[in-house]
């Protein structure tokens, strides 16, 4: 049965359409810079609100719960739900827009991404509804109070509102399985956790995303109740059925916005506009079609559930077929079939040794990256010219004016669909490597597409994140493209050396990009900005620096080192088979070699303290900047080892070796580790020499400092009684949300632990190992703990991370800190994928919902 699902994707690399519905629809698309033709950049967070959402059609992209479409999100398919006290449908999660929250934007709605296989041939989505009515405005009222007063107290949750306190809840599980490409069954199964017996409104949905209103020539698609059914007919997608259990009603409105209520004194487009369907449930409003057409449509079935009790759905969506689609025997197989095969694929992905807790990790955070993809469509031209309504004044001004170019219309990996419905560039790189565990092919494409031409900017560029594509993130896609060729070799006994090609050729365009315009005065030290380490200075790294210096920056200078190592390895592997990039490898060792030299040279390097820092250029003084930061650990994770039969192979490195001992003996002195073989006879490439390693794990495996149960926080504690200052600007550590309006109030970089940067130490930890041997020792934790060697310390942090989500004997896990709701049997085995965690607690924080780079949890597992 595993290979069921693997055959699955081997069909789709030669164009079965197993990929083409999948869950690609936000549950967010209100609030984000795509719907805002504004003219001022910090109103997007106002420009279309979640009371907007339910009546205003959107533009580029739809949201729903549960949500399904096909790959150019033609059809979408989801769930509404009404408990009968709310004032208006559940049709997409709620949630507080960044001036509401007292710590930033937060969703406030708790659903999971339980399961599903790579192909979608089978997904498990669960959400969890009060029946006593969602405390809308007690959530806003609470966190605009929390907000005004300060920051010191944490965000006011759904949890906390006493909403599930008396089991008076509704869990809703939706499960599709797929009889063929095109054809899905949908099971939704709704069960009352309550004691009492209660009535739940459930409304499955089908419509179309408007490509009608916006001038393109785009003809309307319809819709029509039949029988128990919508027959749908799209001049794009084509004819479609889908197919309802017996007892719903249906009910027929258009994807039209409502524009009185939205605008009032506007005139209506339609009687039966967007949000027809929950007026005339909620409020018994004629806003539904009679004659049973339109562009929006659902069932309306009215379960009334016993206390403990549960109801099933079944629906199905399909091709025409000259028989109805089965709702009975054949689809009880199908659904049966598909969950086993799910198990069986899994059960052989997980590594032997690995606890039943850690394989229900890997498989929910997999689950999560596999239910984050989402089609993404964003044409920059066109939304700076608005549409048939033009913008105001200002707006083609706004953003991304340099980005014309981009014209996306594409299924992408997404950092999290509420939090962040828009690719961002280091982000798509980590999802990829943890990606390539199931779905290789998948993870490729994501990497290219991301370089290609509607992407990559032609300055060589790569878009950073809609806000701005213009912001400068982490070159981390060498690291990514080595990792997912590894890991596809590894699993298909045939390394592909064409993807690695072909990426390596667009990464040379990206590097010359980086080489002109991050080092601006030429002399390989850069300044990259934020470098997604948002708010991790005592200043705002991305603006002038305070007292007018030029600020040289240790993280900025390692990534660039690390991108020489990466792309000196790619060359490397591609030599094996063309000796042509031998050269290259030999152009990206010499640059790397000049930039180990500078970093020495500029002071980046604080010999008195063992540690790496930024440092400002006042004219002819430099000055650190002492902060004992995560940006003093990057140059750890520059680094790479060359096995002795390739060393001695690549006689033009020698030579390189060689002159640099002759004639620039200070970039010598920078690289002399290289010339010493390690116990293996393997050569160390690193900025960190293993006497500087050393020193700088002592602070890092200090849990005084960096070392938390929990993995490596992202500034040291240090600075919690010692703060860093630096013209009048203070670091302090924080070890969850900001307690300062510095940066916006949301300085989430300052003590928590993120999952991107803990797995680059522990890679390159292993590296070191490799090199190093087991000779090579440090106390772990560093006051006292004992000797272990650099792979053992790897593990260790591995196995702090990972622990952050499971259970800890207790029935608690670290990641729901301390809610006792949590530890209930309803909620204990759903595991949420947070953006990063409490630097002492472990508790999640930040995007509940952003698998993203915390997907890593299951490389952390699986790569071990």
């Amino acid at each position: 049965m595993a290979d069921a699902e693997r055959g699955r994707l081997e069909d789709a690399a030669q164009g079965v359409p197993w990929r083409e519905w999948g869950p690609y629809v936000a549950e967010r698309a209100w609030g984000t810079v795509r719907e805002d033709y504004g003219a001022d950049p910090n109103a997007t967070w106002f420009a279309f609100t979640y009371d907007d959402a339910r009546s205003r059609t959107y533009r580029w992209s739809e949201d729903g719960l549960a949500a399904v479409c096909d790959d150019r999100q033609s059809i979408c398919f989801g769930l509404a739900l009404w408990n009968g006290k709310d004032d208006h449908l559940k049709e997409r999660p709620f949630g507080l827009s960044n001036p509401e929250g007292n710590h930033g934007e937060d969703c406030k709605d708790y659903w999971w991404y339980v399961d599903s296989t790579p192909s979608h041939s089978w997904m498990r989505w669960r959400y969890h509804y009060g029946q006593d009515g969602f405390p809308y405005e007690r959530l806003r009222g609470e966190n605009r109070r929390r907000k005004a007063i300060g920051l010191d107290d944490p965000e006011f949750e759904l949890a906390d509102t006493g909403v599930f306190d008396a089991g008076r809840y509704w869990v809703v599980t939706v499960d599709y399985a797929k009889a063929a490409p095109e054809d899905l069954c949908v099971l939704i199964d709704v069960r009352n956790a309550g004691p009492e017996e209660a009535t739940l409104d459930v409304l499955p949905t089908l419509w179309f995303r408007n490509l009608w209103s916006w001038g393109d020539g785009v003809a309307r698609p319809t819709l029509r109740a039949e029988g128990d059914g919508l027959v749908v007919d799209h001049p794009l997608a084509g004819r479609w059925v889908l197919a309802a259990q017996p007892g719903g009603e249906a009910l027929c409105c258009e994807n039209e916005s409502n524009n009185p209520r939205l605008w009032p004194g506007s005139a209506a487009t339609t009687a039966f506009p967007k949000d027809g369907i929950n007026d005339h449930v909620v409020h018994g409003a004629a806003t539904v079609n009679p004659a049973g057409t339109g562009t929006k449509g659902a069932f309306r079935y009215r379960l009334t559930v016993a206390g403990g009790g549960s109801a099933q759905l079944r629906l199905r969506l399909a091709r025409p077929q000259p028989s109805p689609p089965d709702l009975g025997a054949s689809f009880e197989a199908v659904v049966e079939s598909r969950r086993e095969e799910a198990d069986a694929f899994y059960a052989s992905l997980a590594p032997a040794g690995a606890s039943e807790g850690e394989r229900a990790v890997m498989r929910q955070a997999l689950a999560g990256l596999l239910w984050s993809k989402q089609y993404y469509n964003y044409h920059v031209a066109r939304w700076l010219k608005g549409d048939v309504v033009p913008p105001p004044p200002g707006h083609d001004r706004e953003r991304n004016t340099s980005w014309l170019h981009i014209r996306n219309a594409d299924v992408m990996t997404m950092p999290d669909k509420w939090e962040f419905p828009w690719y961002a560039a280091w982000d798509l790189a980590f999802q990829c490597i943890a990606l390539s565990h199931v779905d290789a092919d998948f993870a490729k494409s994501q990497l290219l597409l991301l370089c290609r031409e509607w992407f990559m900017h032609p300055n060589g560029q790569l878009p950073a994140f809609e806000y701005d594509f213009s912001a400068v993130n982490p070159p981390v896609h060498a690291l990514a493209a080595l990792r997912v060729f590894d890991i596809d070799g590894r699993a298909s006994g045939a390394p592909d050396h064409d993807f690695l090609e072909r990426l390596f050729h667009k990464l040379l365009l990206n590097f010359t990009w980086w080489v002109n315009q991050v080092d601006k005065d030429g002399n390989n030290v850069f300044e990259g900005g934020f470098l997604g380490l948002d708010n991790i200075s005592p200043f705002n790294r991305s603006e002038a620096v305070p007292g007018g210096g030029i600020l040289e920056q240790s993280d900025a200078s390692a990534w660039m080192a690390m991108y020489c190592l990466n792309l000196l390895e790619i060359a490397l592997e591609l030599s094996r088979h063309d000796p042509v990039y031998e050269d290259a490898a030999l152009k990206f060792f010499e640059h790397f070699a000049y930039i180990a030299a500078a970093m020495d040279d500029k002071g980046l390097w604080d010999e008195q303290d063992g540690f790496y820092y930024d440092v400002v250029r006042f004219g002819g003084t430099t000055i650190p900047v002492k902060a004992r930061t995560m940006v003093g650990l990057v140059a750890l994770c520059a680094v790479t080892v060359l096995d002795p039969d390739r060393f001695d192979a690549l006689t033009s490195l020698r030579k390189s070796m060689d002159w640099f001992e002759r004639r620039a003996p200070e970039v010598a002195r920078a690289i002399e580790h290289i010339g010493k073989p390690g116990p293996s006879g393997t050569r160390l490439i690193s900025v960190v020499d293993p006497d500087r390693l050393r020193r700088i794990l002592g602070p890092v495996l200090d849990e005084a400092e960096f070392l938390s149960p929990y993995g490596l926080r992202s500034v040291s504690r240090h600075h919690a009684d010692q703060p860093c200052e630096f013209g009048g600007h203070v670091l302090r550590y924080a070890p969850g949300e900001s307690t300062t309006l510095d940066f916006g109030g949301n300085s989430n970089w300052r003590g928590p632990v993120w999952f991107p940067t803990n797995y680059l130490v522990v890679q390159a930890l292993r590296r070191y190992h490799r090199h190093l041997g087991d000779g090579f020792t440090v106390a772990c934790p560093t006051n006292g703990g004992p000797q272990m060697t650099l792979g053992e310390v790897a593990d260790e942090l591995s196995r702090r991370l990972v622990s952050i989500f499971l259970d800890d004997g207790t029935g608690r896990r670290p990641v729901y800190g301390d809610r006792p709701l949590f530890r209930g049997p309803d909620w204990r085995d759903q595991v949420l994928f947070h953006e990063y965690f409490h630097g002492d607690t472990g508790a999640g924080l930040g995007a509940s919902h952003q698998t993203g780079w915390t997907g890593l949890v299951a490389e952390l597992l699986l790569g071990r």
